[in-house]
């Protein structure tokens, strides 16, 4: 009896636990129904929703200088933190290891001593969990991943991330390893409102910013074994590597001697840019403006694609017109010119350089604004909105696209045939009432140099991806002939002149023949008209016997003429790079070329001749020049130069605040200031140089 009683106690209790399980079954069925069909499309709005795709940012392009070397680039940095709420740190472990981790973390962030770390954390871990507590306490700020590998190597961060809490973030940060070498015409990024993304804001940055850019891709979160990760959908393509045509060499040349000259004639500011005449490629372009905050020169606004009046150096683009309308022919015939001209009842023009009558070739040499003035008038009195005619036909007002953000078009109006348009041609004829961006002066003079081919003067060279060429901006030109070949050379022979006995002849010198132009324009100022200050402009191209460079410097505010500062810019970059064999010459340290019957010399100082056997014996050197051993002078003295190329002698006088002039080529021979002198800064040391 018992025994049944027992058996029908323990059937109960398991029909009513399968009674229980049956009816729970019943609800998970009906519940996954209801969720997976009849409420599908609300679950799954609540499941994207919890599982948004995010935006995966590409890396953002290089832009490259000619050879490759990089200007600006995408640089990963690492912010590395201690989760001081991690389970796996132990208190007595953390302790023992903080002195030797705060050592670590004194040398390798140093914004901190090792004291100051150690109380920090200290602090940090005994109020993780209250108000003033953090989780993630910060160890170091923007380190490279060198220094992040090594700080991995610490004591305690060593134990490994699970018994540590220690952790890193990622930034990205676009660098320019060459400073602020071409800034602003590389540019810069920062975060665009509009496109919801970093972008490029000014320079090749911004005008390049959907080529630099990429694509994005796509991603969402993804549940892995031990953490949550991202789940690509659609992978990021980096954006195009930009190739320039920057060389660093001629960059960092431009920008030393402008900044020199920006010093020493207190210039408000200054830009420089340097072409190459055959190609149009930009090899150097410079904006400097000074900061009394800091009392030097920093980059500036980029002066070289804005416009401005250009002043005289508009007259030589007048005498093309001139050239080839017919307008002159006869460069020997006179023109009355004399110190003042009243024409159609305005102000009278004048001349600063003026004569009574001058050669038409004399024109440009003497910067006369009367004689280009009366040439001009002559076809387009009756006509003066055929002078924007005839400039639009040679392609002047044609967009450069040279790829800089903020790139302007020359400004002339087209006037009517009122009286006070005839005065305004006038004006315009010697670069009055104009508004013309210094690169589109360039652009022509450099056509002058090259025959009157107007090539279009182009920064950019060609985009690339993972090193592989992907696609190439062309040589092109904006007019194949600007100007005949005759004309040019005539125009060349004027530009000079200028240089030879004009307005330019401080800038003659005995090792690079230079042409070109001075220009001289009062700036205007708001509600006041012309001011006191005036810019000051040199556009040219050398050597003038066989043209590789062209290059237009334009200051504002230095306190002497057009020559002695936009021109002398000019000039020391010429013999810059005369001096370092870059103007198809024989450099101090370039192999020359030698007849088949001679040797080359070796130069070699007093302390070379116990070597001077060996020289001779093994490299069949028949011929030495010994110079004394350069003495040893201490700072605030001339150095010793003597026995030195033109390059490392410069080097050493100019780091002593001294100027130098070259004669000849080769080796220093003889320096006009005595070594061990007492070196006052700005003083002229001459430079015999020989073979």
């Amino acid at each position: 009896m018992t025994k049944r009683k027992n058996r029908d106690y323990i059937m109960g209790r398991y029909i009513f636990i399968m009674v229980g399980i049956i009816l729970v079954a019943i609800a998970v069925a009906v519940r996954l129904f209801s969720t997976t069909v009849i409420h599908a499309a609300e679950w799954e709005a609540k499941a994207e929703s919890l599982n948004r795709t995010r935006v995966v940012e590409p890396e953002r392009g290089k832009i490259l200088a000619d050879d490759r070397t990089v200007l600006a680039a995408n640089v990963n940095f690492y912010v590395p933190r201690l989760d001081l709420r991690s389970e796996g740190i132990k208190e007595d472990t953390l302790m023992r290891y903080l002195k030797p981790l705060c050592d670590s973390l004194a040398v390798i962030s140093p914004y901190r001593t090792a004291r100051q770390w150690e109380e920090q954390i200290s602090d940090a871990y005994t109020h993780r969990y209250t108000k003033r507590g953090v989780r993630s306490f910060p160890i170091g700020n923007k380190l490279t991943y060198s220094q992040l590998q090594r700080m991995k190597k610490f004591p305690f961060i060593k134990l490994g991330s699970s018994k540590s809490g220690f952790y890193y973030e990622e930034q990205p940060r676009r660098c320019n390893p060459y400073g602020r070498m071409a800034a602003r015409s590389i540019g810069k990024i920062a975060y665009d409102t509009v496109k919801r993304r970093v972008a490029g804001s000014s320079g090749l940055e911004r005008a390049l910013d959907d080529m630099l850019y990429g694509e994005p891709g796509e991603a969402s979160s993804a549940q892995y074994a031990n953490s949550i990760g991202l789940w690509e959908h659609k992978p990021a393509k980096k954006g195009y590597d930009v190739l320039t045509t920057i060389n660093v060499a001629l960059q960092e040349i431009v920008e030393q001697e402008l900044s020199a000259v920006c010093k020493s004639s207190e210039a408000d500011w200054g830009t420089a840019v340097l072409m190459e005449v055959n190609t149009g490629e930009i090899k150097a372009i410079s904006n400097l403006k000074y900061y009394p905050k800091i009392d030097d020169y920093m980059e500036g606004e980029n002066h070289a694609v804005m416009g401005y009046e250009p002043g005289s150096v508009m007259k030589p683009i007048s005498m093309m017109m001139a050239l080839e309308d017919g307008i002159v022919s006869d460069l020997d015939a006179t023109i009355a010119t004399g110190h003042s001209f009243a024409y159609a009842h305005a102000r009278p023009i004048t001349d600063s350089h003026g004569m009574a009558s001058m050669r038409i070739r004399d024109v440009i040499a003497y910067s006369s604004n009367i004689g280009m003035a009366k040439i001009i008038l002559r076809r387009y009195e009756s006509q003066p909105g055929m002078f924007h005619h005839r400039l639009r036909e040679m392609g002047f007002f044609d967009p450069l696209n040279i790829g800089i953000s903020g790139e302007t078009v020359p400004v002339v109006d087209s006037v009517g045939n009122k009286n006070w348009d005839r005065v305004k041609l006038s004006r315009m004829a010697y670069g009055y009432s104009t508004l013309i961006p210094p690169i589109c002066t360039l652009a022509m003079y450099n056509a002058i140099a090259n025959g009157g081919r107007y090539v279009r003067p182009r920064l950019v060279q060609r985009f690339m991806r993972e090193g592989e060429p992907d696609s190439i901006v062309p040589l092109t030109y904006i007019r194949d002939q600007v100007c005949t070949p005759g004309n040019a050379r005539k125009l060349a022979e004027m530009l000079r002149n200028v240089v030879e006995y004009g307005t330019g002849k401080s800038l003659r010198n005995d090792q690079v023949a230079i042409a070109g132009k001075t220009g001289t324009c009062y700036v205007t100022e708001v509600g006041r008209g012309y001011s006191s200050k005036k810019r000051l402009s040199f556009c040219g191209f050398f050597p003038y016997e066989n043209p590789k460079y062209s290059c237009i410097v334009v200051m504002e505010g230095a306190n002497c003429g057009a020559a002695r500062s936009s021109g002398t810019v000019l000039k020391n970059v010429a013999l810059k790079l005369y001096s370092l064999g870059m103007l198809n010459n024989i450099s101090d340290f370039h192999a020359s070329e030698q007849k088949s019957t001679t040797r080359p010399t070796f130069f070699a100082t007093a302390a070379d001749r116990s070597n001077n056997s060996k020289l001779v014996a093994n490299a069949g050197i028949k011929e030495l020049k010994r110079f004394r051993s350069p003495r040893n002078v201490t700072d605030g003295e001339v150095p010793e130069v003597i026995g030195l190329g033109a390059r490392e002698a410069i080097s050493r006088l100019e780091a002593a605040g001294l100027k130098v002039k070259l004669h000849g080529y080769g080796y220093v021979a003889r320096q006009s200031v005595r070594a061990g002198t007492k070196a006052e800064k700005g003083t002229l040391v001459e430079l015999t140089l020989r073979e």
